[in-house]
Order: C-alpha cells, then sequence, then structure tokens
C-alpha cells in the first residue's frame, strides 16, 4: 500500500505539471495542489492509515524542501531589499514614517486580536477545569515548564534585535533573527547614503552591486515560487492524514472557538483595509495564494518570499515597504500566534487557579499579550513561546497549556495565515499613506 499511495502521490504532481505546461493560471494550480493534498490526505487517513507514517515520510519530502528553499532566500531577500530601499531614494519615501505606520498596525491589531479572542473564550465558557491529562500532555506540560525558564523579558527582547554579531543574525540564528537583519540592513543603507557625499564614486559601485545581488535574489525566489503548488499538496496532504482527529474531537469547542476568532480577524481586516480605502475583496484575491501556503505550511517567516512577491508584484507595494512590513511582522505583532492563542490560553486557565476575568484584568491582559507580541519567531512553535511569555508574565501556570497539544497543528495553520494577512494589511496600509503603493497595480486583473 505505501508504494501504491506514493506512486498515486506522485502521479498527481505530474498532472499538476502538465497543467503548468499548458499555461494553466498560477492561483488555479495552487488551488488545485491544495485540493489533490486535502484528498490524498483523506484517503489515506480513511483507508490505510496504518501505512500513513512510511507514506508521509516520502510524500513529504517535497513539502519540506520546498519550506526549506523559502527559509534559504528569506534572510537575504529582506536584507538586500531593504539596504537597496534605503541606498535608491527614488524607490522609497519616507522610511521612519513607514515603519512607524507599519509598527502602530500591527501592534493595534494585536490588541484588537487578543480582544476578540478574549471574548469568544468567554461566550464559549472556555476552561481548563476538569481536563485530563494523559501521558502525551504531561510530557508538553513539561517541556513547557523548561521552556518558561528560558522566556525573556522585554527588555532582553528588545535589546536582541541589535545583533551582537551581524553575520550570525544574517544566518537566520536567533529568536530575533529577521528584526536584527533588517536593523542591520538599515544602518548598512543609511551608511552607504552617507558615503555619497564624501566618495561619489565607491557610492555608485556599492550601489550597483547591491541592485545586482538584489535582482539575482528575487530571481532566485522567482524559480523557488514555482514549485508552491506541489509543496502545498506535499503539506497539506501531510497535514491531513497525519492529524490526531481524536484528540480534536476531545477539545471540539476550543477549536471552533479557535477559528471562529480567526475568521472574526480576517473580516477585521478586511474593514480595516476598506477604511483607508483599499479594496477588500481584491486583496483577499490576490493574497489567497500566500495565505494558502501559510496555512499549509505553518510557518510565517517561510511564507516570507512569497508574502514580499504578493505585495510587490500583486498589491504594486513598494519593494521597501512590502520588505519591512512583511519582515517585521515575522516577529512583531503577530495575530494568529501572538494574541488569539495566549489570550484564549489565559481565559482559560486563570479561573482555575482563583483569578476573576474583571474588566481590569482582562484590559491588563490585552496589554499584556501586546507588548509579549514583540520578538515572537515567526515559525513553528511561534505560539507556544508567545503564550508561555503571556503566562508567566502575569503569573499563570505553563503546564495546563500541555493539554491542548492535540488541537495545536490543526489550529496553527489558520494561525499562520492570519499573521500572514496582518504584515500584508499592514505594509498596505503604510503604502497607501506613504504614497508607496501603486494603485493601479493593486486594481489590476
Amino acid at each position: 500500500m505505501t508504494i501504491a499511495f506514493i506512486a498515486m502521490f506522485i502521479a498527481c504532481l505530474g498532472f499538476i505539471f502538465v497543467l503548468d505546461k499548458k499555461q494553466v493560471s498560477f492561483n488555479r494550480l495552487v488551488i488545485i495542489g491544495l485540493i489533490t493534498g486535502i484528498v490524498l490526505g483523506i484517503i489515506l487517513y480513511k483507508f490505510s492509515p496504518e501505512s500513513a507514517p512510511d507514506v508521509l515520510r516520502w510524500t513529504g519530502l517535497i513539502g519540506n524542501i520546498y519550506v526549506r528553499l523559502l527559509k534559504m532566500m528569506s534572510i537575504p531577500l529582506v536584507f538586500v531589499s531593504v539596504v537597496c530601499a534605503i541606498i535608491n531614494p527614488k524607490s522609497q519615501t519616507g522610511i521612519k514614517k513607514t515603519t512607524l505606520i507599519i509598527l502602530i498596525v500591527l501592534l493595534s491589531t494585536v490588541a484588537i486580536a487578543a480582544s476578540v479572542s478574549g471574548v469568544i473564550a468567554l461566550g464559549f465558557n472556555l476552561s481548563a477545569e476538569g481536563m485530563e491529562m494523559g501521558d502525551e500532555e504531561l510530557n508538553r506540560a513539561g517541556t513547557l515548564e523548561e521552556r518558561s525558564k528560558n522566556i525573556a523579558n522585554i527588555e532582553q527582547t528588545i535589546l536582541d534585535i541589535i545583533p551582537s554579531n551581524p553575520v550570525y543574525a544574517i544566518s537566520g540564528q536567533g529568536v530575533s533573527a529577521t528584526l536584527s537583519v533588517v536593523f542591520f540592513a538599515c544602518m548598512l543603507g543609511v551608511a552607504i547614503r552617507a558615503v555619497s557625499i564624501y566618495k561619489e564614486e565607491d557610492y555608485i559601485f556599492i550601489k550597483k552591486l547591491l541592485n545586482a545581488a538584489n535582482t539575482v535574489t528575487v530571481e532566485i525566489v522567482m524559480v523557488i515560487l514555482k514549485l508552491t503548488p506541489y509543496g502545498i499538496a506535499s503539506l497539506i496532504m501531510g497535514s491531513v492524514a497525519g492529524s490526531d482527529y481524536n484528540g480534536l474531537w476531545r477539545l471540539a469547542k476550543f477549536v471552533i472557538a479557535s477559528y471562529i476568532a480567526i475568521a472574526v480577524m480576517f473580516i477585521i481586516h478586511g474593514l480595516i483595509l476598506a477604511l483607508f480605502g483599499i479594496s477588500p475583496i481584491i486583496f483577499f484575491k490576490k493574497a489567497m495564494t500566500a495565505l494558502t501556503f501559510a496555512f499549509t505550511s505553518s510557518t510565517s517567516a517561510g511564507t516570507l518570499p512569497l508574502t514580499i512577491h504578493t505585495l510587490i508584484e500583486k498589491m504594486g507595494v513598494s519593494k521597501g515597504t512590502a520588505n519591512l512590513g512583511s519582515s517585521l511582522a515575522v516577529s512583531v505583532g503577530q495575530n494568529g500566534c501572538g494574541a488569539v492563542y495566549p489570550a484564549m490560553l489565559v481565559i482559560m486557565i486563570a479561573p482555575v487557579v482563583g483569578q476573576e476575568i474583571t474588566i481590569a484584568y482582562f484590559i491588563k491582559v490585552i496589554i499584556v499579550i501586546t507588548i509579549s507580541s514583540i520578538g515572537i519567531a515567526g515559525v513553528g512553535g511561534g505560539a507556544t513561546f508567545a503564550g508561555i511569555a503571556v503566562l508567566n508574565a502575569l503569573g499563570l501556570p505553563i503546564g495546563i497549556a500541555g493539554l491542548l497539544i492535540a488541537a495545536e497543528p490543526m489550529i496553527d495553520m489558520a494561525r499562520t495565515a492570519l499573521n500572514v494577512s496582518d504584515a500584508m494589511v499592514a505594509s498596505l496600509i503604510a503604502g497607501k499613506l506613504t504614497k508607496n503603493i501603486d494603485m493601479n497595480v493593486y486594481k489590476s486583473k
């Protein structure tokens, strides 16, 4: 059965390849890849669950390679793009204002997401009281307790943004690697601009070199993005066939409440865009490929090249704004992982230890979540770190969060898509307010 399922998977990828050669649109190929993965995952889970681990070990290789390739290019893309945005003054205006607007949007939407999630959790009467821990949950609780000892405070998080070793940050190491790269790239860009004042020939040489590096980096990313339909088919097949549905059923109320909160936030994202004169219908249509990949891969950092590409090529946002917004959103103000999950955790756990959810306490929770969302890594497990940080700050027990282990993978998919949506919303608003967006491109088909 294992060989048969692998052969079926390869045949489906071959079908997508044939459609690609026949010039079928990229968005349709992505949807076909998504549907293919879901169907194959259901068939595998339903008819041959015992062979699933062996099948997914090989079919998952395609998706894992694709995610690795995107992660490989995310830091180089951010670095050269941010530097080029600063040293090419005609391509970007108001870097300081743009950055400030992006941060305000990201942190404001985190506060909104935390408020919405808290209210929905209260409405569903979510509680950790009476939940039983099995061996897996106990092990997870122990792991979370250990992690909580290594969670940095807010001062250390801010300090970590400044890299003590830029090469280490550029290699993608460290929780705040992306923010560190953005910081270093900004400093380098400003320094190169300063060189132009007293040594113009050196400035011209460096400028040509970096612009050429940017062109090559973008071309590599474009080649990788062509693999998106195949990567999505592989990733979603693994998610569907490898999920713990018995565990999900036990936590059905928590899963439903989480998805309702995430859906409400997507609607709020659309309303925010409409408030600034940006069509939400066009937004969701053009963002669908990036959101789909974020959903299947559960990694905001891995989706970064696709997010930037969508903002620049499909939505008309300038390169500097697209890169700043997308890069900052990987580690700041993640609506899904940094707000929805921690808010629900607090509402579930606080009453168990005797803490009444008053209006004053609710406001305190929102403030803590907003501050703690700074520096949360946009990779798998980011929501766990955010939850630990918030529970630590509020003096609540960490281990109870281990009860939600079965629901984590499925909910994390939607949370990641919400994170990417927020990155795009922040970039679009900043682009609109600083005139760093071509609305003709945004409105075009």
